[in-house]
């Protein structure tokens, strides 16, 4: 690891990070996604006559508040995870920038890809040593798929099947729970090797990683594999010193952000859907096998992909197929074009400022 202290310049210029490609890209995806089930919707019922049967009482506007005050919630347990990691060196104002940031570039790109990718530039340009950035965000990949590893058998084991994966369609029912189950078999193996290779043997696994693509079909991404064996290693230095209570503290920090990423669910249904009450905690553990599901995305944001998996998933809790059309719409507007609209506002001053502190004086060239 680099001499801390020191700040080095991002592997990747700030100004490729983004274009108005990638923010258009997930908007018009997710718009056309949209659209076309409206569409296929309206020949079954009327859609506009459900969306003028909704009431917005004052209890409505209160639970929207609440899914609005959730979603903050989730960049509160975000800000405090950067916060730890970086032993409280970021301010909270920087904590949350990074936060946001990181969710812009979620947002842009495809969910498998996520914005952890860039994280270690967002930090590097408030003062984070690029190396040791590197290692904390390596640090949160793994705390994000230790909370999906730890918490989605305790759902299950606290919710009948018939309440999990049956929506309604039987073979929609059981393809989703098939690819819930291939999907954390893979988190699990993930989780395993990133736990080996920051915490007990990182050389392990760096060499491993140095043999297989060493192979002739996968030579061409030995250079990248390499950078993640010596990032595995850097990361088990910075963080074998660390007291259990460290990792007490980011994990609930984790855990409080993804739930209160699911909860703004539950208030939209108790906000439109009457009698959902006693439903809320099969609409809690939906929207896991929802997040897990929308792991393997390759939609940026998980575009269209969400909208439509939203109406498949709670299909059997509202009581038609645009009731559920329109919450979707609403649960995204909420958890994701909101934070595209904060991506627009605060990236162009970072890039700014990320210019002006890598390249002295290159904005006032002709």
């Amino acid at each position: 690891m680099a001499e801390e202290g020191k700040t080095a310049k991002p592997s990747m210029p700030e100004k490729k990070l983004f274009s108005i490609w990638k923010i258009i890209t997930p908007v018009v995806i997710g718009m056309a996604v949209v659209a076309f089930m409206f569409w296929k919707d309206t020949k079954k019922e009327d859609v506009a006559a459900v969306w003028h049967s909704l009431h917005f009482t004052p209890f409505t506007w209160f639970c929207l508040a609440l899914g609005v005050l959730f979603m903050f919630g989730r960049d509160f347990g975000m800000s405090w995870r950067f916060r730890a990691l970086t032993g409280k060196q970021l301010s909270w104002k920087s904590a949350y920038e990074v936060c946001f940031l990181c969710e812009f570039a979620s947002c842009v790109t495809p969910s498998a890809v996520g914005g952890s990718s860039f994280g270690m530039v967002f930090l590097n340009t408030k003062g984070i040593e690029f190396g040791r950035a590197t290692a904390l965000m390596i640090t949160t990949l793994f705390m994000d798929e230790l909370f999906f590893v730890v918490f989605c058998p305790l759902v299950v084991l606290l919710t009948p099947g018939n309440e999990l994966f049956d929506t309604g369609a039987s073979g929609f029912s059981a393809g989703i729970k098939l690819t819930f189950w291939l999907i954390y078999t893979g988190i699990f193996i993930w989780t395993a090797i990133l736990f080996i290779g920051i915490i007990l043997r990182p050389y392990w696994i760096k060499a491993v990683i140095g043999k297989v693509f060493g192979w002739r079909i996968l030579h061409r991404w030995q250079g990248q594999a390499e950078s993640l064996g010596d990032n595995m290693v850097a990361t088990s230095r910075e963080l074998k010193s660390r007291p259990f209570r460290f990792w007490v503290e980011i994990f609930v920090a984790t855990a409080l952000s993804w739930f209160s990423r699911y909860l703004v669910v539950n208030v939209l249904f108790l906000a439109f859907v009457p009698g959902s009450d006693s439903w809320q905690w099969v609409i809690l553990a939906r929207q896991l096998v929802i997040w897990v599901l929308l792991m393997i995305g390759p939609t940026p944001g998980g575009s269209g992909l969400s909208e439509w998996l939203f109406s498949e998933c709670y299909g059997d809790i509202v009581s038609s197929a645009g009731m559920a059309l329109i919450l979707a719409v609403i649960w995204r507007v909420i958890s994701y074009y909101m934070y595209l609209l904060i991506g627009v506002i605060i990236v162009p001053g970072w890039l700014k400022n990320s210019l002006e502190k890598f390249h002295p004086g290159v904005l006032g060239k002709k």
